[in-house]
């Protein structure tokens, strides 16, 4: 008589997560205590500026962000919900945890740096001394640390189209207030990748990150338009690979937008650009066809959503009623709203046809 096969290990709950968040918190804060101890020891650092607490703090989030939205990342495949992860391919694995990990830690970062300067304002000429900076350096960094457990470890397919949009938004701000050249608005948005400081630098290396995780959107995206295709909701057995290199194609042409800024190839980054727009158009139009089976009211919104793509081209030219700045603006709105309305139809249709499928999608 054989022997029985072992038993899979049960998935972890929400509630091991929150557990496992608590602990990652602690250690971090154990960590940057020591690190802030060497680093504060003898000195009355200011809030903002120099060797004060909100360098160092972003520099500590974005260490330690990195380090544990990798592992939370990774602990939660074995998640309820989350094992058809399980079945990635290392590389599709490692480009996904690589831009979840890099978009939850430039969040943490800009949130923290906006924060300190706020307080730097609100409380200008105040020192601090160091048992007081280093343990304020810990909690904040702790605190980080336990969102971005908790936050990779429950990633979805809304979850990461909001945080598309909400990176996109913050680093792009940033960028423009920071930007050296106040009038940077008479040309376009490529101008503020060219200035060669540091708030070209996160324009650009805000564009890249966002493109990985159009790719790692374009994963999720794919299982979710299979489950639908199982269920027989959608009708094109090809939809849900057609749609996702769709979207890889965008997240990579989006991401060569930053790599190549003008100043470096106009060429390649026009190129980039077009690209881009190019594979939103063909999904916008293609949608009836590929996507046979949503509701038609969704196709009459994505045809709403082309004609104020076309309105705002003529309005750029030959009309000129505003600039090139302003267009690349509401083509930006429009291409990440249908995004968003997009995947909420999906959410909504996946949730109605039946329990979430475990089975991954691993080609």
């Amino acid at each position: 008589m054989s022997a029985a096969p072992p038993a899979s290990p049960a998935p972890r709950t929400l509630l091991d997560v929150e557990s496992e968040a608590f602990a990652v918190a602690t250690a971090v804060a154990a960590v940057t205590l020591v690190v802030g101890g060497f680093l504060f020891a003898g000195t009355n650092p200011p809030i903002w500026g120099g060797i004060s607490l909100g360098v160092a703090s972003a520099a500590s989030i974005l260490i330690a962000g990195v380090i544990v939205a990798y592992v939370g990342y990774w602990r939660s495949r074995s998640v309820l919900g989350q094992q058809w992860r399980l079945e990635l391919k290392p590389w599709k694995f490692i480009v996904d945890a690589t831009s979840v990990a890099l978009v939850h830690s430039v969040l943490a970062v800009l949130a923290a740096i906006a924060t300190f300067l706020l307080l730097q304002r609100s409380f200008q000429g105040v020192v601090l001394d160091a048992p007081f900076t280093t343990i304020a350096m810990a909690t904040v960094t702790a605190l980080a640390g336990y969102w971005i457990y908790i936050s990779v470890s429950s990633i979805t397919t809304p979850k990461l189209s909001s945080l598309l949009v909400l990176f996109m938004t913050f680093g792009t701000i940033t960028a423009m207030a920071t930007a050296s050249d106040p009038a940077w608005w008479e040309y376009h948005f490529s101008q503020l990748g060219t200035f060669g400081d540091r708030s070209s630098s996160l324009f650009n290396l805000t564009l890249i990150i966002a493109g990985f995780l159009v790719t790692t959107f374009a994963l999720y995206l794919q299982r979710d338009l299979q489950v639908l295709v199982d269920r027989g909701v959608l009708t094109k057995a090809h939809a849900p690979r057609t749609v996702s290199i769709v979207f890889v194609v965008m997240g990579v042409m989006l991401s060569c937008v930053g790599i190549f800024p003008l100043s470096f190839s106009i060429l390649l980054h026009n190129t980039s650009a077009i690209g881009m727009a190019v594979a939103f158009l063909v999904l916008l139009f293609a949608s009836p066809w590929w996507l046979t089976g949503l509701p038609g009211r969704f196709f009459v919104v994505s045809f709403a959503f082309a004609a104020a793509l076309i309105v705002g081209a003529l309005l750029f030219y030959p009309v000129q009623y505003f600039n090139l700045t302003a267009y690349e603006l509401v083509a930006f709105a429009i291409i990440f709203a249908w995004i968003a309305i997009f995947i909420r139809y999906i959410n909504a249709l996946t949730e109605e046809a039946a329990p979430a499928s475990t089975e991954a999608v691993a080609a």
